[in-house]
Parts: structure tokens; C-alpha cells; sequence
């Protein structure tokens, strides 16, 4: 049996043909590695460590070496357990640019890779040898069906590899189409051979060998070309060891071939137009696999751009938090001052003017709005019902009826007489209130209702549920914090005056969240901003990002104004409050729905 059967033009590679050395100050590349016969051993290696995953077998040396002993690309030698390679396909790559070791290096030389497989499908499926005395021309026809038999195999377990078989076809096909060793029809039938039947086991498509299909129908003739057709799908079938079956389709190829020659013409020009045909199927498969290449390239460059966006938005919340974390430790600092958004304190510039006993309607409305908090917050017991054949549980007549019905019966009983039903307490859900109040100075008028507010939602949240926490913050050019969130309501009424200048309503809305975890869910959130929203565009802009990432979140965001010429912020709930003195009542009634809406 022969290595490999397409006998190919001997291809032979020179060394570098001129030393790459030069002077360091020449300005030239740095110098490259010199290309020698000693330079691929470590290649041929490497191939080796990659053949045992591709053919199963451990037992195989490769050998890569300018040219080959056997004139074709690569070749196969089950007598001496080798694959001998021509360094010649990796042509423009030199040795250090190659690492067959790596898995994926075989991207850069899709070609070479593809003859590699080829040869591994050979090490893996031809197994079978010809008996001695066997017809060297039957010999040569089984070899011819063995091209497309063991590529088909190597499918089954590696689909894959496809892509690199349908590249190496071009480099295993077209040299024997341009120098055949058989004429004739014999040279007609080869070809058909080797395209249709790589098509037939699934390496080629059937549109891009309908240049070969339609000529070798037109030299071979439809019925001939049906009969080959039938002996390479059958020889598909074959086992690797069954050497008398392939022989004997090889003899069924051969004599079709001899009864139907005498009665065929031959074309004089049959080598131009078998050439030809198999060019615009080789050009045809190219172009297929450029568009699949480039259809994978968009797809993987379309994850990757998805995998790079999910990473800065992680990177971005990421560092949003950080922001979020050092805003709340600024504003909510055991001094009580109160702070640039930077954190540098601002004692000069408080809006606090000082603080009050709460009166006896304040107290009366905190009592009111706790016990509309609780009321709210409260969950009925879940049932969970299930039965047993055993007790204890309620007893069902007719399942124990038809248990007794099944043991009497003989068979295993499945029916499930006793019912069960256990009542579980659902956990009620806290409370978590952020309120941001604009003192700058045209919100003069809502001083006084907010700092009431304040202490009113503090105070029925701590009366309702100990979990449950508020917080206030006033913010214009710096921030203060009236309320803290802490778990105990505050003894005094914070008051505040409104009479500063700018807004830092984002930085507010930071220092709410991480100091309430608005963003969390398993709460009743909800997030008040008492402001006109007279803004300018960076400030608008910032405050409405804080506000989009709180509502994505679940958490409630109401934005109460008090006069006509208010703006309203996008992505909050607009309540317009003609009378401040309502903004209390406006806003429990938006807690108590925040907390009722929780699940």
C-alpha cells in the first residue's frame, strides 16, 4: 500500500537565500531566525503532539522538512508509523512564527493545517492493507476511493475540522488535475472521485461542485456517473479494516470503467476543462469559506463588544458605588457639618437654622402613619398543602379507598390518602425613605412642611418596623444632612432655611442610595425630591442618570413641587402641591403605597 495516493510534483524549499544579519545602527528590522532542515524538528514535534488528539494514535512520529521523500505535500507511512510534512505549506511562515502546540495557533495556516488533518484522518481509518499479489491498478482505484472515505470518518468524531478539510482540498486536488498520471476517462472518473465524493461525504457543498457535476455528466455520460457514484458512497460505508470490501469496490470501479470506455470520446482539451471546472469549484468553495470566515468574525467581534460593554458597565457601577460610598460618608459625618460634594466640609454655608420639639399634631400624624405603614406591610400566612400515604393529616375516603384497591390488586400503591396544610408567616417587608429637599432660594416655601415631613416619615418608620430607616438631605452648592439613617427617630425637628445657590441633586441622590440601599430590593423604597427643578442642562443631565438607575432598580421616585413653574424631572412621579403645609400627608401617602407594592 502506498503512502498517499495523489503523486505530486517533488516540492522542495530552500534555505534563507541571504543572511538576515545587519548592523545594529542601521536602522533595519532586528534579525530573524535563519530557516534550516534543524530549524522544523521542533514544528514537526509539535505536529506530533497535536496528531494524537486528531487521529487517536500515540504511536506515530512527524517529520517536517523542506520537501518530502515521497514528492506530495504530505504523506503517510503505516509501515514505519510516520507522517512526513512539507515545510513548504506553511510557506510565508518561518519555524519561530509556528507553535502547533498552542491549540488555535493552526488559525494562521488554515491550509497546512488542513493537509495535517487530512493525514491524521489517513493514520486514523486506513487500516486496511492489501493482500500480497493483489491488481496494483485495483490497488491504485481503492487508494483513489480511500481520498474521500477517510475524511468523511474523521467527520464523524471531529466536525470541526471541516472547515480546515474543505481548505487543504485546494492544495491536495489541484496539483494532480494539473499533471494527472491517468488519461482519459480514467482521469475524468478520478476527479469525479475525488470533488463528488468529498462533496458526498460531507466536506464540499453540492452548489459549489456543479461545474465538475455538469462536465463529468457530459465526458463519463449520466448512467456511468451514476455507477462510480453508487461505489464511492458505498465505499463511505466501509469499515478501516475490511481490505477485501474496498478491494472489491475498487474492482467494480475499475470494470465500469472498462466496459464504458471503448463507447466514450474523449475530449482533446479534457485536461483544460477538468482543470477549469475544478477551479471554479475550488474558487466557490473559497469564497464560501470567506463569507462563513467573515460571518464568524462579525459574530465573534459582536460577543466580544458585548463582553467589553457588560465589563465597563460593571466597571462604571463599579466605580459609581465607590462614588456613592464616599458621598454618603461625607454627608452623613459624626460632625453634622455640612460638605462640598468632594467631601470638604462647609460649615459657613449650612442651611440649618436649628431644631424644635416636635408638636403635638406631628406626633399624632408619625402615630397615624405607622399604623398605615404596618397595616400596609402586612402579609397574609402562605399555605403549603401536601400529602402522604401515612398520618398525620387530613384523611381523604377516596384515595384511601383507592390505596386499598391498588395493594388488593397486587401492585404497589401510589395513592396518597393524608393531606397536610402548614400556614407560614410571610416576613413583612421594612421601610427605606430618602428625602432630597432644594434649599436653594426660590424654595423658601417648603422649609417649613419639609422639616416637618422629615421627622414625621423618621418617626413612624422607627415605630413601625426596627429594620426600617430615612434619611434627609438638603442640598443646593453643598449638602447637609437633616436626617440620618440610622434605626432610632430623631428627638427634635431639624429647621433649615432655603437660600443658597446651584444644585448638586445627583450627589444627593448618591449618598440617599448607599446610605439606604435604595438600590436593594426587598424593602418598600422610595425616594422623595422636593424640588422646582430649575436647573441647568449638566445638572438636569446628572440628576436624571441617578434617578433612571434608581426606578430600574424598583425603587419609587416622586418629585413634589410647589409652584406653577416647576419643571419635572424625567423618570420621577410628578405631584404638584399648591399648598406646602400638604407636603406631609403627600408623602406618607407615597410611602405607605411604596410599602404595599413590595413583594
Amino acid at each position: 500500500m502506498t503512502a498517499h495516493h495523489h503523486v505530486q510534483l517533488p516540492a522542495t524549499t530552500r534555505d534563507d537565500e541571504a543572511d538576515l544579519a545587519r548592523w545594529d545602527d542601521d536602522g533595519a528590522p532586528p534579525a530573524q531566525p535563519r530557516s534550516s532542515p534543524a530549524a522544523w524538528l521542533r514544528v514537526g514535534a509539535e505536529l506530533g503532539d497535536r496528531l494524537v488528539a486528531l487521529s487517536g494514535r500515540s504511536d506515530l512520529l512527524v517529520t517536517c522538512r523542506p520537501g518530502t521523500r515521497s514528492g506530495a505535500p504530505a504523506a503517510y507511512f503505516p509501515h514505519l508509523g510516520e507522517v512526513e510534512f512539507d515545510s513548504a505549506l506553511f510557506a510565508p511562515l518561518r519555524p519561530h512564527e509556528i507553535h502547533p502546540r498552542i491549540v488555535g495557533d493552526e488559525r494562521n495556516y488554515p491550509a497546512a493545517w488542513g493537509v495535517f488533518v487530512h493525514e491524521a484522518a489517513h493514520a486514523a481509518h486506513s487500516i486496511w492493507t492489501p493482500p500480497a499479489g493483489a491488481d496494483p491498478r485495483v490497488v491504485e482505484a481503492a487508494l483513489l476511493l480511500e481520498e474521500s472515505r477517510v475524511e468523511g470518518a474523521h467527520l464523524i468524531t471531529r466536525p470541526t475540522d471541516r472547515t480546515y478539510l474543505r481548505t487543504s482540498a485546494r492544495t491536495l486536488v489541484m496539483p494532480d488535475i494539473d499533471h494527472p498520471t491517468l488519461q482519459g476517462i480514467e482521469h475524468a472518473a478520478g476527479v469525479a472521485a475525488l470533488i463528488l465524493g468529498r462533496r458526498d461525504a460531507g466536506i464540499l457543498d453540492a452548489n459549489e461542485t456543479r461545474a465538475v457535476t455538469d462536465l463529468c455528466e457530459k465526458v463519463l455520460g449520466a448512467p456511468l456517473l451514476a455507477t462510480l457514484t453508487h461505489i464511492w458512497t458505498s465505499a463511505h460505508q466501509c469499515a478501516d479494516h475490511d481490505a477485501t470490501t474496498m478491494l472489491a469496490h475498487a474492482q467494480n470501479w475499475c470494470d465500469a470503467l472498462d466496459a464504458a470506455a471503448p463507447a466514450l470520446p474523449v475530449p482533446e482539451i479534457l485536461v483544460d476543462l477538468l482543470s477549469a471546472a475544478v477551479v471554479i469549484v475550488m474558487d466557490s468553495t473559497a469564497a464560501t469559506d470567506a463569507a462563513d470566515l467573515a460571518a464568524q468574525t462579525a459574530a465573534s467581534d459582536a460577543v466580544a463588544a458585548k463582553s467589553k460593554a457588560k465589563a465597563q458597565d460593571r466597571a462604571q457601577q463599579a466605580d459609581q458605588r465607590r462614588r456613592a460610598a464616599a458621598s454618603a460618608k461625607s454627608v452623613f459625618n459624626p460632625r453634622r457639618t455640612t460638605v462640598d460634594p468632594d467631601g470638604t466640609p462647609a460649615p459657613h454655608s449650612t442651611p440649618v437654622t436649628g431644631t424644635r420639639k416636635p408638636t403635638a399634631a406631628e406626633k399624632s400624624a408619625a402615630a397615624r402613619l405607622s399604623r398605615a405603614l404596618r397595616a400596609a406591610a402586612y402579609r397574609e400566612r402562605t399555605a403549603e398543602r401536601t400529602t402522604s400515604p401515612t398520618p398525620p393529616g387530613r384523611l381523604n375516603m377516596g384515595r384511601a379507598l383507592a390505596r386499598d384497591a391498588q395493594r388488593a390488586a397486587g401492585s404497589v400503591p401510589t395513592a396518597q390518602p393524608f393531606t397536610r396544610t402548614r400556614r407560614r408567616n410571610s416576613p413583612t417587608p421594612p421601610l427605606r425613605v430618602g428625602i432630597a429637599v432644594d434649599v436653594s432660594g426660590s424654595m423658601r416655601a417648603a422649609c417649613a412642611p419639609v422639616a416637618s415631613a422629615a421627622w414625621i416619615v423618621a418617626r413612624a418608620a422607627a415605630l413601625t418596623d426596627p429594620d426600617s430607616r430615612t434619611a434627609t438631605i438638603a442640598y443646593d452648592k453643598h449638602l447637609t444632612a437633616l436626617t440620618r439613617p440610622t434605626h432610632r427617630a430623631p428627638e427634635r425637628v431639624t429647621l433649615f432655611d432655603a437660600n443658597g445657590r446651584y444644585h448638586n441633586l445627583s450627589h444627593a441622590i448618591d449618598a440617599l442610595d448607599h446610605g439606604l440601599d435604595l438600590s436593594r430590593p426587598g424593602a418598600g423604597r422610595l425616594l422623595v425630591i422636593v424640588t422646582d427643578a430649575q436647573y441647568g442642562s449638566d445638572e438636569t443631565a446628572a440628576a436624571v442618570t441617578c434617578v433612571k438607575r434608581l426606578t430600574t432598580a424598583g425603587c419609587a421616585v416622586l418629585q413634589l413641587t410647589l409652584t406653577a413653574r416647576s419643571q419635572h424631572l424625567p423618570g420621577t412621579t410628578l405631584l404638584h402641591l399648591p399648598q406646602p403645609s400638604n407636603a406631609p400627608v403627600a408623602i406618607a401617602a407615597a410611602a405607605t403605597d411604596a410599602i404595599r407594592r413590595t413583594r
